[in-house]
């Protein structure tokens, strides 16, 4: 067992500076607690509807990548319908957002994905050809 987690009282370390193992364990579990609150305030599971309103996606682990399904789409919308998925494969990214690439198989293309996240607001931006053609569309999270 390591010396913080055992009942010996504190015990000196190298440079002759005791650790006190409360203090340790307490700091350990404020940094958990934090990095925990930025992982869950950074999800992009759940609900989402689309800044235009004409559409609602549920947002879940599907195998080893990340699924976005149309849930509901505002009859008459061109080109989509409920059910429709896009296949997500990101990582978190350095910013706190995601990047990585995502698959339509409805139409058969696959997009550089970048995602931000920042509350209960999202933006997703989707590029083809090399970069040169990017689209971005803002969503916002439905409890």
């Amino acid at each position: 067992m390591p010396d913080f987690l055992s009942s010996a009282p504190d015990q000196p370390r190298a440079g002759g500076r005791p650790i006190r193992r409360w203090r340790l364990l307490g700091s350990l579990a404020v940094a958990v607690f934090c990095l925990a609150g930025q992982v869950n305030a950074a999800s992009l599971e759940g609900e989402w509807q689309r800044g235009d309103g004409n559409a609602r996606v549920r947002i879940a682990p599907c195998g080893a990548d990340i699924c976005a399904i149309n849930t509901w789409i505002k009859p008459g919308t061109p080109r989509e319908k409920a059910g429709d998925k896009l296949v997500m494969s990101v990582m978190p990214a350095s910013d706190g957002g995601y990047s990585g690439t995502a698959f339509d198989p409805q139409r058969d293309m696959t997009y550089k994905l970048t995602i931000t996240i920042a509350g209960d607001r999202m933006t997703t931006r989707g590029c083809i050809v090399a970069g040169l053609l990017c689209k971005g569309i803002d969503w916002t999270r439905i409890n």
